[in-house]
């Protein structure tokens, strides 16, 4: 099955980012396939002028601009200081490269040429050059690490949230052979395959209004996505949602290639398991979830390689375990969409999902997991106490249920069989009421 049919999403509209103890600044989502994209705008400057430059990966800095020829146009333009790095040219990115590569790559860059850099504080050291500390090109602790172009130039827009000003065409120099455009950036970049995504705050109940979060395998976090009302909100969960889902099956269907049949994956994916422990600071942590063969497997992060298989937090055998998908009335705080895994030991598992549909996928999950293992089973022996006595109980899933009594290995009366059914606490037969649906 291919997945990347017609239920892949791609999306595109503007929100609102706060990241850290930042104002909320405009961005803009794009959503592919495999990646969500967060850009803000910026303004660029293209200049095919040339300039002087020291430094390169052979002297363990980027390239640096030591020289700016006099009324050339990367003079008049006010854009370009010595001791600014060049970070990339064109979108390439230059910060290891030695001079010459850079020097090369600069004359192969065309008559246009989109420079995005930084102001290297060691830069004046390495020139030989006096630090001005009030240079006005020096960044603020925000401006360090990231990829907009100019920014440390002062041209960045929306850059500091608080920034207010704008530059109208009139206002920028008009020195000939320089063009200024308005693009849009990237300032994020999420690949979603394991990634998961949520409206609550983190290890809360609590669910933030028309916004949410979302966070790579890598630990990579968008910041918090602020949508414009709880209808568009909904719109991008749902659209990033479906995505990461046919990503998730796309992966199972590669990894199963390599397991024998009885170990296929049947599903993976986050949810958040509630915590145990009351007196736990975070009432919920991410844990990851894995339907394989005959097992549920408690992941912290998902399996990558054969051995991360052997190393998970809990497993659980299928068919002694009991999934429940859980009423409004049932629902222990504030969270939605929640379910259990009870256990033959009596330890319950609680977890939460994001939405319906993730709810959905997981029930459907149990069930086909649950099925599979119930038709590679087909039967069962129990031993079982009934009114004192050691009964056994086999469980056929072709012919039924059979009673005998311990010792004597005599088949009780039907009366006695009907007790010992209903009186044993067997996950077994609860969990197979997940597939009555393929037995009838």
């Amino acid at each position: 099955m291919d997945f990347r049919t017609a239920c892949e999403e791609t999306k595109t509209g503007i929100c609102l980012l706060q990241d850290g103890n930042q104002e909320p600044f405009k961005v803009r989502l794009h959503l592919a396939k495999d990646i969500l994209m967060i850009q803000e705008q910026d303004v660029i400057c293209v200049s095919g002028e040339p300039f002087y430059s020291g430094g390169g990966a052979e002297h363990n800095i980027p390239v640096v601009i030591s020289k700016i020829s006099k009324e050339q146009r990367a003079e008049l333009s006010g854009l370009l200081f010595i001791g600014d790095a060049i970070l990339q040219i064109n979108g390439i990115n230059v910060r290891k490269c030695r001079h010459e590569e850079v020097v090369q790559v600069l004359r192969n860059a065309g008559e246009e040429v989109n420079l995005t850099v930084s102001f290297l504080k060691r830069a004046p050291a390495f020139l030989k050059l006096p630090l001005n500390e009030d240079c006005a090109c020096a960044p603020s602790d925000q401006s360090s690490g990231t990829s907009s172009p100019l920014c440390d130039s002062g041209l960045h827009l929306n850059y500091h949230p608080n920034n207010t000003d704008t530059l109208s065409c009139s206002s920028w120099p008009t020195s000939p052979g320089l063009r200024w455009e308005k693009r849009w950036c990237d300032l994020r970049l999420i690949p979603l395959l394991h990634s998961r995504f949520s409206q609550y705050v983190p290890g809360t109940d609590l669910s933030r209004q028309n916004a949410f979060q979302v966070i790579a395998v890598d630990g990579v976090c968008s910041g918090i996505i602020q949508c414009l009302s709880a209808e568009d909100c909904i719109d991008w969960l749902q659209a990033i949602a479906t995505n990461i889902s046919n990503l998730t099956k796309h992966n199972i269907k590669k990894i199963n290639r390599n397991f024998p049949v009885n170990q296929q994956i049947v599903y993976m994916g986050w949810c958040e398991a509630r915590e145990q422990d009351p007196l736990q600071d975070r009432a919920y942590s991410p844990t990851f979830l894995a339907l394989r063969g005959s097992c549920l497997y408690k992941f912290l992060a998902p399996p990558v390689t054969t051995w991360d298989w052997t190393r998970a937090e809990k497993t659980f055998s299928v068919y002694e375990i009991m999934c429940k998908i859980l009423k409004d009335s049932d629902l222990l705080d504030q969270r939605k969409h929640c379910f259990t895994v009870q256990s033959e030991s009596g330890e319950d598992l609680y977890f939460s999902v994001e939405l319906d549909s993730d709810l959905a996928q997981w029930e459907r999950a149990f069930q086909t997991a649950t099925f599979l293992e119930v038709e590679r089973i087909q039967c069962k022996t129990y031993a079982c106490v009934l009114e004192s006595h050691l009964m056994g109980l086999t469980i056929d899933f072709s012919t039924g249920f059979i009673c005998f009594d311990g010792a004597t290995k005599v088949m009780c009366s039907s009366q006695l069989q009907e007790m010992c059914c209903r009186h044993c606490n067997l996950r077994m037969i609860e969990m197979t009421s997940n597939s009555c649906q393929y037995f009838n």
